[in-house]
């Protein structure tokens, strides 16, 4: 689908530069507001990606099927996600962010459709690949479109609002899905109507959004896996060294918290474990806010030793079997993931074209999924096998090392390279 010149701000498209970059927009940058309703559908598509959170004990009671299950049906979002990156970024940047942004929303609408009706693993895990492709297309379309709609002097702004809006939908997934399933018949059903009438406002906001259609010749392969453009890969990599570990902890807690909560509560209810999730993106929402202003390597420092932390409070947790102390490890990792995704993205725009941003947004991204897919697969079959609170120390640990490598990454290229301006 082509992109829309009828939007409310005008853009102006123009030929690249003689070095390649990016065309200029017209003199008039699009409202602050319209900023804020760009980040919208990376909300509406990130609330779908933890909705089935809290709902996993009604199939699991249902269909029958266990915690390592469980974990595989979780991998194959991640699957969908990652296949996703492979393609979308680079389809973004040459053919236009609403070229993949329409479809991305049409396949959520099609999850939500699927969760609505599962009734086998199957239908669960087809349901969860399609969120993963959609919420792939949104990670680097959708936060690309953002900095688009922003202009070259809200790029900050741009970078936060893109995260925040992935993490806040992130939290208010469980949430919603946890209050509307206990209080409303149909838990399964319901859940997602009103999801799909969320998306279907993200769908308009698309269509009206005031982004320009790519005049920059296409390069290179089509699929392949993402990258960024040449001395770029330094940012890249302090991106990914912190946002990693954090967005990792995060999945963890999202895919083993019920579990947690249940051994630890010996409760079942879908509005604790949807809180609990909540409070831990909104962890990540709050802290992005609270450290925007301060040099990027000194956000990703702290992201790390968030993590960190977050990984002995879990320890902790489960060997003194404390609530309070689990809910301090969620909070701590949402923070974690929040700090680790802001310096990554926000290092990411400042020193990344136009023309490759939505690729080097999904190489971040490819390089933060791949651990988080991995681990607490391996966490909850570890824990099938060995217990709960074994297998939750040892993923812990591991964890744990890679945060500090990552802070140690981070603190050693602030010895080398001055803060970018």
């Amino acid at each position: 689908m082509s992109e829309s010149r009828t939007a409310p701000v005008k853009v102006v498209d123009e030929p690249a530069g003689a070095a390649g970059g990016p065309p200029k927009a017209s003199a008039s940058p699009a409202p602050t507001w319209w900023v804020w309703l760009a980040a919208w559908p990376v909300t509406a598509v990130f609330i779908l990606s933890n909705a089935a959170t809290p709902l996993y004990v009604l199939w699991q009671h249902k269909i029958g099927f266990s915690k390592g299950t469980l974990t595989v049906i979780f991998a194959f979002y991640i699957v969908g996600l990652l296949g996703s990156l492979l393609v979308s970024g680079v389809v973004s940047d040459r053919l236009g962010r609403k070229t993949v942004l329409l479809p991305a929303l049409g396949l959520a609408l099609a999850a939500c459709v699927i969760f609505a009706t599962a009734s086998s693993v199957a239908a669960l895990i087809v349901a969860r690949l399609f969120t993963g492709i959609a919420v792939g297309a949104v990670v680097s379309a959708g936060m690309a479109a953002v900095t688009d709609v922003a202009g070259q002097h809200r790029k900050r702004l741009a970078a936060l609002l893109a995260s925040c809006a992935m993490v806040f939908g992130a939290g208010l997934g469980p949430l919603l899905a946890g209050v509307l399933s206990e209080t409303l018949p149909g838990p399964t059903v319901t859940v997602f109507m009103v999801e799909m009438a969320l998306l279907a406002t993200a769908v308009l906001a698309v269509l009206r959004m005031p982004v320009r259609r790519p005049a920059a010749p296409a390069k290179g392969a089509w699929i392949r896996v993402p990258g960024v453009p040449h001395g770029n890969g330094r940012q890249l990599t302090l991106g990914i060294a912190v946002f990693a570990p954090g967005i990792t902890a995060t999945s963890v807690v999202l895919s083993l918290g019920p579990s947690l909560l249940s051994g630890l509560l010996g409760t079942t209810s879908r509005i604790v474990a949807g809180a609990m999730a909540f409070v831990m993106f909104l962890a990540a929402t709050g802290v992005q806010f609270a450290v925007q202003k301060l040099p990027r390597r000194t956000i990703l420092t702290a992201g790390a030793v968030s993590t960190m932390l977050s990984m002995v409070a879990l320890v902790t947790a489960v060997h003194t079997s404390s609530v309070p102390v689990l809910i301090a490890s969620a909070l701590l990792a949402g923070a974690g993931q929040g700090m680790g995704q802001l310096g990554g993205l926000s290092l990411l725009n400042h020193s990344v074209p136009a023309q490759r941003l939505a690729e080097a947004n999904a190489a971040l991204n490819v390089g933060g999924y791949v651990p988080a897919g991995l681990l607490p697969v391996s966490a909850g079959y570890l824990s099938d096998a060995i217990g709960l609170t074994d297998g939750a120390t040892v993923f812990a640990v591991v964890l744990m090392g890679l945060a500090v490598i990552g802070g140690l990454v981070v603190v050693a290229s602030r010895r080398k390279v001055a803060e970018p301006a």
